[in-house]
């Protein structure tokens, strides 16, 4: 018999310091140690707004997520299975709160890498710290989503440009409009199809931010204009990207080939993106540093 894996989410919360950066560490007085702060997920909760509410919780900190680092699994005392989802996770302005339950966490402290490294207790989160000191600045954040489901064309009587998401899609745009959220993307772009700008509809109502229609990211009408199209659109989210963070919907048939253009890469597969899913495009500079699935 398979146990499935506990499943938890957690951050490598971090802030400018001089110089460098300072790591945000956490003391577990039940289990007398010093970790990153993390937690396991609520339910059906998404992993990446487990990370962010448990940093949360943990450190009375609101990070804005970055990008996703490598995952961390083990063993539990019982036997099973526990897999971690991590972030980088840079720190919001403005006053930190306190913990939410002293029982969980009695002590957060800002730490130099270095100095995080011998605070904690566990390989693993030492790794994830070496891992964070040695990427390059972050420089900017871009959200990349697919429109969600909306039905079968077949079965749409009528212009498709004008086919609207259905009941899986609105939970599926509900969703994201969470999970797109906690980047705090300052701009919204769709593509001309009316289920892009629906799918983004939920993420602007949160975010009391108009819907800007852009025919950059929607597909052309003949399949073999689409690496023309994605060209295109890649250079449109390069120029959205030095300005206030974006997020972006658009469409299954570009958005590989954007990615894989941005990426330096020939194969489109690993690019590939479900409806209602996406991506955090995470910025060095002029250098796509990382390619996160949300």
């Amino acid at each position: 018999m398979t146990t499935e894996p506990v499943r938890a989410a957690g951050g490598v919360l971090w802030r400018p310091a001089g110089d460098g950066i300072e790591i945000c560490v956490v003391h577990r007085p039940y289990r007398a140690d010093w970790s990153l702060p993390k937690g396991k997920l609520d339910g059906d909760e998404h992993p990446l707004a487990a990370a962010v509410r448990e940093v949360q919780e943990e450190t009375g900190v609101h990070g804005e997520p970055q990008l996703r680092l490598p995952e961390v699994s083990y063993t539990l005392p019982d036997g099973g299975p526990k897999t971690v989802e991590f972030w980088l996770m840079r720190a919001a302005e403005g006053p930190a709160d306190d913990p939410m339950d002293p029982t969980e966490v009695d002590t957060v402290v800002w730490l130099s890498p270095a100095d995080a490294l011998a605070k904690l207790t566990y390989p693993d989160d030492r790794r994830l710290v070496e891992h964070v000191a040695a990427l390059p600045p972050v420089t900017a954040v871009t959200a990349l989503v697919r429109h969600a489901h909306a039905g079968k064309r077949s079965e749409f009587d009528g212009n498709d440009a004008l086919r609207p998401i259905d009941e899986q899609g609105r939970g599926e745009a509900r969703t994201l409009g969470l999970v797109v959220s906690l980047v705090a993307p300052r701009r919204l772009f769709a593509a001309t199809p009316l289920r892009c700008k629906q799918t983004l509809e939920p993420l602007a109502e949160r975010l009391g931010l108009p819907i800007v229609v852009d025919a950059a990211f929607a597909e052309p009408a003949d399949v073999q204009d689409v690496p023309a199209r994605a060209k295109v659109a890649a250079a449109r989210l390069t120029e959205l990207r030095d300005g206030p963070r974006v997020a972006v919907c658009s469409q299954g048939k570009v958005i590989p080939s954007i990615l894989a253009l941005l990426d330096g890469a020939e194969d489109r597969e690993p690019y590939k993106t479900p409806k209602g899913t996406g991506w955090i495009l995470t910025w060095s500079g002029e250098r796509l540093l990382a390619l996160s699935r949300i």
